[in-house]
């Protein structure tokens, strides 16, 4: 299994549920209005100088579902690149519950 982390610009939380939607994906947990700053979005610091925040969704995936979630948000990012998106993907070696 594996965990993906998309973080996002808080303007396109729409269009990420509807990817996770079309992946058949139910479970997750979303962060929303998270500060931050990336290399190619710039700051996104809620604040009058550096408006705007991010959104954090991270939800995990059987090892042959990942590819399809990650098609998804390269799609998104194709669509709307400026607006920011990324994907990480990280092993989960054990899950209680």
């Amino acid at each position: 299994m594996k965990m993906v982390m998309i973080i996002y610009n808080e303007a396109i939380d729409e269009e990420v549920m509807g990817s996770l939607t079309a992946c058949s994906i139910e479970n997750f947990t979303k962060w929303q209005r998270v500060l931050g700053k990336g290399k190619t979005s710039g700051p996104h610091l809620d604040s009058s100088v550096w408006p705007g925040a991010n959104n954090v969704c991270m939800t995990v995936v059987e090892d042959g579902n990942v590819n399809l979630l990650l098609e998804q948000v390269r799609g998104l990012r194709k669509q709307l690149g400026k607006e920011g998106i990324k994907a990480f993907v990280l092993p989960v070696e054990e899950m209680t519950g």
